[in-house]
């Protein structure tokens, strides 16, 4: 059996070639971990739903919430605001 989503990744693009690739059926924990790469600035190459690669559009808007979530929470720490003014003020969702 397939697992749902891979994400395939390369840690330290400019010193490392080795790819790596994160398994999981958890949509939500699929997000949270192209957060993480996103904040250790990872070289992310490939997305694999059910075995099939995302086109473009599914691709990116799965990083565009990632990115999303990272921004609501970073502004929710810095302003001492919670995320409802944020979605209000910035229009980011928790």
């Amino acid at each position: 059996m397939l697992t749902k989503f891979a994400i395939d990744y390369t840690l330290r693009p400019q010193h490392n070639k080795r790819r790596a690739t994160h398994f999981t059926d958890d949509p939500i924990e699929a997000e949270d971990f192209l957060m993480g790469l996103l904040l250790a600035r990872a070289r992310i190459t490939d997305i694999r739903h059910e075995g099939t690669s995302m086109d473009r559009v599914q691709f990116d808007r799965m990083l565009q919430l990632a990115a999303g979530r990272i921004a609501s929470q970073l502004l929710c720490e810095s302003l001492a605001l919670d995320s409802v003014q944020v979605k209000d003020r910035f229009g980011f969702s928790a």
